[in-house]
């Protein structure tokens, strides 16, 4: 669930080794579950959100007998699931960089401490709900591996609100409820996305030197190994988590 844009968030894929394959697909099955019961179906046809996480998740390679299985429970099929509700915290990290961290948990109380306790040991300090949200924006994008006119064309014509070319690829953004079917649109064409995720747009970003960009990323990566965080968003310049290597 990471981002690939220069403009978008930066998440650093980690090492695929299984104990964190097998939390990814974990955060999937919560997504899907949540989105299932906050759009009052858990239909994916009758239901936009639900949808969107079942793409999501098998973007990202997660096996479709577990999200079977799992909207088998929700439909009452099964044993029943634990109930997974979003939770956001806020907060900025070393160097004044705002942080945007987005949750699903069975238990406010235990995700809160966690957050606070990563927060607090890398530098950072956790703010009150609405500190930084106000400073990203979300957005459906999609990275395409072609940059000819015709494909940008094309992206406009489904809806693109904005084409940005970087480093050879062409990054597409688009309203977040539409990124998976103008993703599909674009397959059906034969142009592959090599990535297609909802995510949030810093309106501005922070650059760093890369001692103190270090240090942000170390909290974002720690956050990410949460088990009930989805998502960390910073407003962290690219370019100064670029020269890192």
């Amino acid at each position: 669930m990471a981002g690939h844009s220069k403009w978008a968030q930066i998440k650093r894929k980690k090492a695929a080794n299984d104990a964190k394959r097998g939390k990814l697909i974990t955060k999937h099955l919560r997504a899907i579950q949540a989105a299932a019961r906050s759009g009052g179906s858990p239909d994916p046809t009758a239901n936009v959100a639900l949808r969107n996480a079942i793409e999501a998740a098998r973007r990202d390679d997660v096996p479709m007998e577990n999200i079977e299985r799992l909207l088998a429970r929700l439909r009452g099929e099964g044993e029943g699931a634990a109930r997974f509700e979003e939770v956001s915290y806020e907060g900025y990290a070393p160097g004044g960089v705002a942080v945007l961290v987005l949750g699903l948990t069975d238990n406010r109380n235990r995700t809160a401490g966690e957050v606070r306790h990563v927060f607090s040991k890398h530098g950072g300090s956790l703010g009150t709900s609405g500190s930084v949200a106000w400073q990203f924006e979300k957005r459906g994008l999609l990275v395409l591996p072609d940059t000819s006119e015709p494909t940008q064309e094309l992206a406009i014509e489904l809806g693109a609100e904005d084409l940005v070319e970087s480093d050879g690829v062409l990054e597409v953004y688009v309203p977040a409820t539409d990124v998976f079917a103008v993703a599909r649109a674009f397959e059906e064409r034969g142009i592959k996305p090599e990535s297609a995720e909802v995510t949030m747009i810093p309106q501005n970003t922070v650059r760093l030197e890369p001692e103190a960009a270090a240090k942000v990323m170390r909290l974002v990566e720690a956050l990410e190994d949460l088990d009930d965080v989805q998502a960390v968003y910073t407003n962290l310049d690219p370019d100064s988590v670029a020269v890192l290597g």
